[in-house]
């Protein structure tokens, strides 16, 4: 007979919260030296949220990287994310604390697949998740997040016919919402792919009546067993609202101390997988706060791009902020 994981459940944070500890005053002490700005994805670990100056997802992280005034961005996510801080600020240092926290659902999408595929066809209209590098960017019409994309994918022109690259399960999540055929990318994130409903279904039998928001990364099947399918920041507002005391959490972990902290009082469940209690991207795990301090102390590891691929990706970046607004 299989055993199951169960669902890692966080109580409320104590009241007062944690106090830092002796490595994050050390990196609060160095940023202030070092005049940087640490930037961090709700996916980050605790340590290194609770350093940052901002944490939230790759929209508001995109707002807040184009305004940056200091001379150094600290970039704590994945590879594409310090990038995308690159195109939109190219006159600021960005260090990424660890260059190999690269993105698999950005790797499904190769610059050279997608240049061959839009010379075939150069009626397409390329809709980019931003979970994509510098390069596929810089041949995209206009950049999403999962935040936007039905607002933006409701500005492309209506005559156009769109490719939607890399994520299908995002992609298929905003042609149901907008009513817009689209071509996808047969791309996924492979921790958001690993959430099943089976695995819902436990969590759900073990928390009744706990209602379930959902990441539209998750596969269709997941999707339609929430109560409410949005990005990680509309996670947040949405949780605010819940009468409940219990939630469950379907999304990358790290996510759950943004809510600990902005949605006191309430019990967060982690929704497992098949095979863990609570599903944690190893390549947002690669920064660590020691590895932090280090890109400070240092000024590497740096973010550099061709200014070719990076002036041609900040057209559709740049109209993915102007259509947000």
């Amino acid at each position: 007979m299989s055993t199951y994981p169960s669902a890692s459940v966080f109580p409320p944070l104590p009241v007062g919260g944690t106090p830092l500890s002796e490595l994050q005053k050390e990196v609060l002490a160095l940023k202030k030296a070092k005049d940087a700005i640490i930037l961090a994805h709700n996916y980050q670990c605790e340590d290194i949220q609770g350093v940052a100056d901002f944490v939230g997802d790759s929209l508001g992280l995109a707002y807040k990287a184009a305004s940056a005034q200091n001379s150094t961005i600290v970039f704590c996510g994945v590879h594409f994310m310090a990038e995308t801080a690159k195109i939109v600020n190219p006159t600021r240092r960005v260090l990424l604390p660890d260059l190999e926290a690269g993105c698999p659902l950005a790797d499904y999408c190769p610059a050279d697949k997608l240049a061959a595929l839009k010379a075939a066809d150069p009626s397409l209209y390329v809709v980019a998740y931003i979970n994509c590098s510098a390069a596929v960017k810089a041949l995209s019409d206009v950049i999403v997040t999962s935040g936007n994309a039905s607002k933006i994918v409701g500005q492309v022109p209506a005559d156009r016919r769109i490719l939607f690259v890399p994520d299908q399960n995002l992609g298929r999540w905003v042609s149901g919402k907008t009513g817009r055929a689209m071509q996808l990318w047969p791309g996924n994130c492979y921790a958001h792919v690993q959430f099943t409903p089976g695995a819902l279904l436990r969590a759900k039998a073990a928390h009744p009546g706990a209602p379930v928001v959902a990441h539209p990364e998750c596969t269709e099947a997941v999707r339609e067993m929430a109560d409410m399918v949005c990005s990680t920041e509309l996670m947040v507002d949405w949780c605010k609202r819940q009468a409940a005391d219990t939630l469950i959490i379907t999304t990358e972990a790290g996510m759950i101390h943004r809510l600990r902290k902005e949605v006191p009082g309430k019990t967060f469940v982690a929704a497992p997988t098949d095979r863990c209690s609570c599903n944690e991207c190893r390549f947002m795990k690669m920064n660590t706060l020691e590895k932090v301090r280090d890109c400070l102390l240092n000024g590497t590891p740096e973010i550099t791009l061709p200014e070719g691929v990076r002036a041609a990706a900040e057209i559709p970046l740049r109209r993915m902020l102007e259509w947000s607004r």
